[in-house]
């Protein structure tokens, strides 16, 4: 049975559902092997919730045995990034900071929404530090190795860094993070799995630990479509079931020219167009354009500055007063103070050009799905970029630069994996709507992800 328990746990979350269901596995054991796991995986979780965790999958092997499960995930493991507050545990944002902070009085309300659909928590994953970069480097408590380059330690992304690698090793089939400027979808793409950022506003953030109010979203991280949609039923407090498929045929599909294809990595490149081309024969309908939208919001961020900057700057200002500042990440800190510098009519005017631009994207999308590579690059090495900060604020930049104008403009996304470089590297295309159209985003999500595995095949 332990063999069984193991290939398990490598199944996406429905497979896993239906198999505990079935009663050929039970909750219990299951969580016994990915408690072990957990243990054993240095710097992915940063809390193990491990009595949790078995009181939860003992209460679910008793509704399965007595067939009363609370949901169709129930007995399914989940983790969540160490934003969420969880009931008795501390909430450390990836932070030193936050050592002596009050535990948390109650659970977050996806935790808790999570919690009655019957799901187990495994605990807390590592992150960026407040969960401000895109690469995923943490000093105080360690970076989760990309597990896709055993020989050469890698990013794994960021800011939701232990929730990607979690994923790909199989020590959750989803955990759930949150994306500001690309924290779900980089490091989805970085480890080969699925990423779902939703629309500002669809999931209820309360809970969250926030960098940036006006952007921070929460989405999860799985091993398919099908469980993400699952997921974010879930956290809409929904019941989550088997989603319709929406098919692409003569669906109208708009790839960017301005930015998003600029500095590619080959193997970016190369696995885009020929996504591209798997999309055209399954029937969409591509068009090239040029969406000088994207360049006004990186003109803006030229002229003014950054929203999500400023915004971090007045969530942390009193921190980096203090004497504690010193114990913050250097990188980080620097990203904080710079939002300091935004003056009030600079940052009025930034909110006044994104409503104004969401508006006109929204035009210009329609009923569209945009495409574009998640990221320009595949994992880069950690070692480089801890010892050159320039080298580091760059990569970063890079790493969040198509994301990020998502983010800006309201934009929900799937990240899907779509390829390897040379390396085994994996490579991602990010599919997107305008705010707002997150069901038909996701319901189309599961026929291009079935075009591409079937074109890999």
């Amino acid at each position: 049975m332990m063999g069984d328990v193991r290939e398990l746990a490598q199944s996406s979350a429905w497979k896993i559902a239906r198999v505990l269901a079935s009663g050929a596995a039970g909750p219990v054991e299951l969580v016994d092997h990915l408690l072990a796991q957990a243990m054993d995986s240095q710097k992915v979780f940063l809390e193990i919730t491990g009595e949790r965790a078995l009181v939860e999958a003992e209460q679910s092997a008793r509704r399965l045995a007595e067939g009363r499960p609370l949901s169709a995930l129930d007995g399914v493991p989940v983790a969540f990034k160490d934003l969420f507050d969880m009931a008795g545990e501390v909430t450390s944002a990836g932070s030193l900071t936050r050592a002596g902070a009050v535990a948390a009085g109650r659970d977050a309300a996806a935790v808790a929404r999570a919690r009655a659909a019957g799901m187990v928590v495994l605990g807390k994953l590592n992150l960026s530090e407040f969960a401000y970069s895109g690469l995923g480097l943490n000093p105080h408590f360690g970076t989760p190795p990309n597990p896709h380059d055993g020989a050469n330690p890698r990013v794994p992304g960021g800011s939701s860094s232990g929730s990607g690698v979690a994923v790909a090793r199989g020590l959750v089939p989803v955990a759930i993070g949150t994306d500001t400027g690309g924290s779900v979808r980089i490091p989805a793409a970085f480890n080969g799995i699925v990423g779902f950022k939703s629309s500002e506003g669809r999931l209820d953030r309360s809970g969250v630990f926030a960098l940036s109010p006006s952007f921070d979203t929460i989405g999860p991280l799985a091993r398919t479509v099908q469980d993400c949609i699952a997921m974010d039923m879930v956290m809409r407090g929904r019941k989550p079931r088997q989603p319709e498929q929406r098919s692409i045929a003569g669906q109208r599909f708009i790839v960017p020219q301005a930015i998003v294809l600029e500095g590619l990595e080959d193997a970016v490149a190369d696995n885009f167009e020929r996504s591209l081309g798997q999309i055209g024969r399954a029937g969409g309908r591509i068009e090239r354009l040029k969406f000088e939208v994207f360049s006004s919001v990186v003109e803006l961020g030229a002229k003014y500055g950054s929203i999500v900057a400023a915004e971090a700057f007045e969530q942390h200002w009193r921190l980096m007063k203090s004497a504690q500042a010193e114990l913050v990440d250097p990188r980080v800190a620097v990203r904080i103070m710079a939002g300091g510098r935004i003056c009030a009519s600079d940052l009025s005017n930034l909110k006044r050009e994104r409503s104004r631009l969401s508006g006109e994207l929204d035009v210009l999308v329609d009923d569209a799905l945009v495409l574009m590579p998640t990221t320009a690059m595949t994992a880069p090495e950690i070692a480089p970029l801890e010892a050159d900060a320039d080298l580091f604020h760059k990569t970063n930049m890079l790493a969040l630069r198509n994301t990020s104008l998502g983010n800006f403009l309201n934009m929900p996304g799937l990240a899907l994996p779509n390829g390897f470089d040379r390396n085994g590297l994996p490579t991602s295309l990010l599919v997107s709507s305008r705010g707002g159209q997150d069901d038909v985003l996701l319901r189309s999500g599961l026929e291009i992800e079935k075009v591409l595995k079937n074109a890999r095949r």
